[in-house]
């Protein structure tokens, strides 16, 4: 299921995740979602997907995510 805004996102995404991150993740899974309609793992390929996107901007320390450096 598509989200519409960052306040559709699972709850643990919202706690864990900066802003930014939040909106590379629901538009990552918002497209993968559509690209792989009809794929009976829809939703978990737009997951992973997602995910892979936030790692390329952000990296999870032990303080939290922080953005990479470039």
């Amino acid at each position: 299921m598509p989200y519409r805004t960052n306040d559709d996102l699972p709850e643990n995404l919202q706690r864990l995740l900066p802003l930014h991150a939040q909106d590379i993740f629901r538009e990552a899974f918002n497209h993968a979602f559509a690209d792989h309609q009809g794929d009976p793992r829809q939703e978990e390929a737009a997951h992973r997907i997602a995910w892979a996107a936030v790692k390329r901007s952000y990296v999870k320390t032990k303080e939290g995510w922080r953005r990479r450096e470039d």
